[in-house]
């Protein structure tokens, strides 16, 4: 587990030095489907980085629904990044959707590389900055069944792997519409 998470730190341009520090400090999670790593409320204690599985984060009303913010899966990093540069809670609940293989950091890492303006701290802020555009223009550009196409064009490896209704809440959508949307295209192709 730790050789992936060196490999990932190489990358992101830590030193020997550095990646040492960091691997002695992570700890390694082995956690099973449905498991709550933050709840929606609570103030980030921790980052994440995923070696196997998948996590998402999505945000909880009052009234029941639940809105899907993101998908977490191998080689990501889950970070809180409002939460923890406002130091206030999370909007959102963080949990595991199959089993899962993390290794984990305490907060104060994160606040290391800021303060001594790491160049991995200015990466995953641009890779973060970067995702949230393309999603932005994702959802107010194309009708949800051009999401539904790009989802299957950008991420086919995670359609086997997620419940419909979770790629529905991803997509802006009820599981109803996405059903109708992947009959149509399979009446489309079989014609």
């Amino acid at each position: 587990m730790k050789k992936t998470f060196q490999t990932h730190l190489e990358h992101y341009g830590f030193t020997d030095e550095e990646i040492q520090a960091l691997v002695d400090i992570a700890t390694p999670l082995d956690l099973p489907t449905r498991h709550i790593l933050s709840h929606q409320g609570e103030v980030a204690s921790h980052i994440y980085f995923v070696l196997e599985g998948i996590c998402h984060a999505s945000y909880l009303t009052d009234k029941g629904k639940s809105f899907s913010k993101e998908f977490y899966w191998e080689s990501d990093w889950i970070i809180g990044f409002e939460s923890l540069i406002k130091q206030e809670p999370l909007p959102y609940l963080l949990e595991t959707l199959s089993p899962v293989k993390l290794m984990y950091l305490p907060v104060s890492t994160l606040f290391q590389w800021h303060t001594s303006q790491h160049p991995a701290y200015i990466k995953l802020l641009e890779a973060k900055l970067m995702h949230k555009e393309n999603k932005e223009r994702f959802m107010l550009l194309y009708t949800p069944e051009e999401r539904y196409q790009l989802f299957r064009q950008n991420y086919p490896e995670l359609l086997d792997r997620l419940a419909d209704y979770h790629v529905a809440a991803y997509l802006g959508i009820t599981p109803i519409s996405l059903s109708r949307i992947k009959k149509r295209l399979n009446n489309t192709q079989e014609n």
